[in-house]
């Protein structure tokens, strides 16, 4: 099994690239999320890998660090979903705030990425529940997680994307009401 690979970046075509390992080229398909943090050309690069072995295809599955590889190893034992659907949901939304997603069961967040519709994003929130070590802790803790779920929820609502919302919820004041939050990651959103 592959688990690294580290070379130079010889070709980049979304979402796929060629790294020369010592005179082999790898052919490795990576999440945007990896994506956008690669090197420029001609650069030393180096990423986990992920390699899959089917009849028809070997193939090799790049990610920036362990936690992106871990979690689309733990995507791919659900049934239904494969390794490009692992890549999408990886490409839109963070380890983190797929974590979040889980651990508050919000399937209208996974639903927004491409090729996941609402059974697929309920049958993921059944299977990764506990899974990803998204633990809100005590019980204050988790009515402070469901302010900030609402406070999400009325921001992609009104249109933010969701990096855009979770961004302006990072700074919001502990303790904050949905009512101060929203107004907070409005100020917040608008200076931005």
């Amino acid at each position: 099994m592959i688990g690294r690979i580290s070379g130079i970046l010889l070709e980049k075509n979304p979402p796929q690239l060629l790294i020369d390992c010592n005179g082999v080229g790898y052919e490795v398909d990576v999440p945007m999320s990896t994506y956008y943090d690669l090197p420029a050309l001609g650069a030393q690069v180096t990423l986990f890998t992920h390699q899959a072995i089917r009849e028809d295809a070997h193939l090799l599955f790049g990610f920036g660090n362990v936690a992106e590889r871990a979690v689309f190893r733990q995507l791919i034992k659900i049934t239904g979903v494969g390794a490009r659907t692992a890549l999408s949901i990886l490409s839109g939304m963070t380890v983190n705030d797929l974590a979040q997603a889980v651990t508050l069961q919000e399937a209208g967040r996974l639903v927004k990425v491409p090729g996941i519709g609402k059974k697929t994003a309920e049958r993921l929130l059944l299977e990764l529940k506990g899974k990803l070590g998204a633990d809100l802790g005590s019980v204050g803790g988790v009515v402070q997680h469901d302010a900030k779920s609402d406070i999400l929820n009325a921001l992609l609502a009104l249109g933010y994307s969701d990096k855009e919302a979770t961004a302006a919820l990072r700074n919001m004041p502990a303790g904050s009401t949905v009512s101060d939050g929203i107004k907070f990651a409005l100020k917040a959103l608008s200076k931005g």
